[in-house]
Formats: C-alpha cells, structure tokens, sequence
C-alpha cells in the first residue's frame, strides 16, 4: 500500500503541479529527487516510534507484567467476564505506550484461551482476542500517540508552520480525557453485553490451536555458568541497575526542570523512550536477559522500518513539488479535513487546511489521531503481532473490532462537534 502511494503521488504530482526552477532537468526527474530527499527527513522520526513499539515489547515480557496478566487471568472465568477485564485492562496499558498495550492484550488473550483449555470452560476465543487488540483504538490518543507528541517536541518538522503544541492542548485536554474515559468504561461494557450473545467453543476444540503457551522471553533457559568476564558483566545486577539508575535519574530531572516554559514540555518521544529503556533494565535486571527480550520484541518492528522511509518520501514529494498546497486548496473548497493515516503524510495538509480553515491546531492534530486509531479496527496490519501469538485469523477477529471501532467512531465524533 505504501509503494501504491508512492506512485500515485508522484503522478499527482506530476499532474497538478508545474516545476518551479531547473527547467533542464525533467519534471519526473525531479520528483524523484523530491522523493529521495524526503525519504531521509522523518528518519528520527521513524526510530523514535520503532524504539517505542520495541521498548513497549519488551516490557510486557517482563516477570511483573506477566504477574499481573496471570493475576487478571484468574477473574475470566467466563466470556463476558473475560471480554470486560481484557478490554479493560488492555486500554488502560495502551493509553500509556501503545507498544506495550498491544503485546500485553495479546499476550492476556492468550492466557485466557490457555485458562479456558486448562480448567475446561467454554469461551468465545476470537471475541477475546479481539478485545486484547483494542488498545490500538485508543493509543493515538494516549501519552504515546505519535502526532500529539511529536508536536509538542521543540524544532518537530511542522514547527514554522504551526509551532509547538504542548500535551496540555491535545493528550490531556479536556475533550481527550472525556472521549479516554467514556472508552473505557463504554468499550469493556459493550464487548460484556457482547459476550453474552455470541455462540461459545468448548475447551476441547481449543486445545490443538494453543498446544503451546506463550512465554515471556525471560522464562526461557539460558546458561547460568558464565565463563568470560564479559558474560559476567552481561549478568551483573549491578552494573544494569547502576544504567538504570543513571538513565531514569538524569529522565526525573528533565521532568521537574524543563525549560522549555511549556505544560508537560518534557513529554516527547526521546523521553518517553529513554523512560522505557530504562525501566526495562530495571526489571530485567541484567543486560543478558534484556537482550534476549529485545531480540524477541524486535521483529515486530520491521513493518515500522519499511514503511516509515516510504511514507517519509512522499511527504518529500508533497511538500517540495507544492501538491500541499493543491490538496489543502481541496480540502478548504469540499470542507472536508483529512483524518487517518501517517502523521508524517497527513501532517503538511492538516497545518495547511486549518490555517485557511482558521482552525485550532491542537484539536486537528487530535481528530487525525481519532481517525488513525479508529481504522486500525477496520485493517489487521497492527493484528500480526497479536494473531501471531493468539493463533487466531484476522477474518476471526474483525466482526468484534468492527463493533468496537462503531462504538469508537461515535463517541470521538460527538466530541469533536461538542469540543
């Protein structure tokens, strides 16, 4: 889809938009250089949210997420009880990093079917593995979603054109906190009422797909006999808790001393991710075992890599060959704003149609962030870390991310007209 767009706009481009200087050189040509060279502009852009997804990985492989899951695991003892605390729970973890929410509702869905096989009751397994995955419905909105916090960075890529927008004004405005809380009591109450109308599967028939159970990456056996000093470092408690340390006491001290004169100023993606590292360490212990997790958590962020530099790109062509400034003249005449998709695209035209809309920035970054979490209920590309380790299809699972992405759809709608 990425490389579809590409190519649609570069021909766009091509069409609707003339070239400004260097005549010599071919229009097409051009374009192609426009592309390259935005191919490189979001780069830190990208590692940020690879950085995010990996980090938040890690963590839900953790003994202590893994303590709370087997806990929470122990209420679901049926379909609607297990839909409530599995919706639940997984908005709640996601709103705080989304990397993080989605493994930790994959990773509880699981445990659920694994209860279910276990102590033979019947579920509906598809439901429940649909509500691990609704974190991804409300994670833009969160302290982690991208385009809140990348405004609210000093010097993001839109700076000039729109300035710095502090959390205060987005993540936690008052409309953002209302449309979080409705969520998360509405959602888990809907998927409850849900689950009492849904045909169950007995456990038996769940028992050949979940033979085996997911394990956290520092369950897995390794070699307790270090023979180099190098191993031994890699084993030390103390040299990890000492980084540890380190990283989230210089992160405190940032926190209570910004100058940036900004609400929650503090609040970007690098800190967000230094915090992440650091816990991680802290739990884990030892950099052995944090380096087995990560290299579990890492494949979950090749889509990230591949993507990001292609939708890089063609913000590159919109912005160099002028076709911004062409779909926010669109925009303006069929009073229609932009939503879903990548920040990285969809920013330039967002800035460009509220400026002569004369609409409030925060709240466009907001109904961009609405719509780009809303669609994830309608495509499963998010889904493949969680289907990968529930063993569900996303034909199984998209009836019930459809019915929440309904629900979704109405509450963020209604307060963006009442906000």
């Amino acid at each position: 889809i990425a490389s579809l767009l590409t190519l649609v706009t570069m021909l766009l481009a091509l069409v609707l938009t003339v070239p400004v200087e260097d005549q010599s050189t071919p229009y097409f040509i051009q374009i192609l250089g426009f592309w390259e060279k935005g191919f490189w502009d979001l780069l830190s852009f990208a590692m940020q949210m690879m950085l995010m997804l990996v980090l938040g990985h890690v963590l839900a492989l953790t003994r202590p997420v893994d303590a709370l899951i087997q806990k929470l695991v122990r209420y679901c003892t049926d379909t609607p009880k297990a839909a409530f605390i599995v919706t639940f729970a997984t908005i709640i973890v996601a709103w705080l990093n989304w990397g993080l929410g989605l493994i930790f509702g994959a990773v509880l869905a699981r445990k659920v079917g694994d209860s279910a096989v276990k102590n033979n009751y019947r579920i509906n397994y598809p439901l429940i593995g649909a509500a691990g995955y609704v974190g991804l419905m409300i994670w833009h909105g969160g302290i982690s979603g991208s385009a809140p916090i990348k405004v609210a960075e000093q010097g993001h890529f839109l700076a000039d054109s729109m300035g710095v927008i502090p959390l205060s004004q987005t993540t936690f405005s008052v409309m953002n906190i209302i449309v979080t809380l409705v969520l998360l009591l509405l959602v888990p109450l809907a998927m409850n009422w849900l689950a009492r109308r849904v045909p169950e599967t007995p456990a038996e028939e769940l028992s050949s797909r979940l033979s085996t159970s997911a394990a956290s990456a520092n369950e897995k056996q390794t070699n307790n006999n270090p023979v180099t000093p190098a191993e031994k470092l890699d084993r030390s408690r103390g040299l990890a808790y000492l980084v540890a340390a380190m990283i989230l006491g210089i992160a405190i001290y940032n926190a209570m001393h910004t100058a940036s004169g900004v609400a929650l100023g503090f609040l970007t993606p690098n800190f967000i991710n230094f915090v992440l590292f650091g816990v991680g360490l802290l739990l884990y212990g030892n950099f052995k075992e944090y380096v087995a997790a990560i290299d579990e958590a890492i494949v979950g962020a090749a889509g990230i890599m591949i993507q990001f530099p292609l939708y890089a790109g063609i913000a590159g062509v919109m912005q160099y060959s002028g076709l911004i400034a062409v779909f926010s003249d669109f925009v303006v005449n069929v009073f229609v704003p932009s939503g879903g998709g990548q920040w990285a695209v969809q920013g330039p035209i967002i800035v460009q149609a509220a400026s002569q809309m004369h609409l409030s920035f925060s709240k466009c970054v907001m109904a961009m962030a609405y719509g780009d979490q809303l669609t994830n209920m309608a495509q499963p590309f998010w889904a493949l870390p969680l289907l990968g380790i529930t063993k569900l299809t996303a034909q199984e699972i998209l009836p019930f991310t459809l019915f929440m992405m309904s629900i979704g759809f109405t509450v963020m709608a209604v307060a963006l007209l009442v906000f």
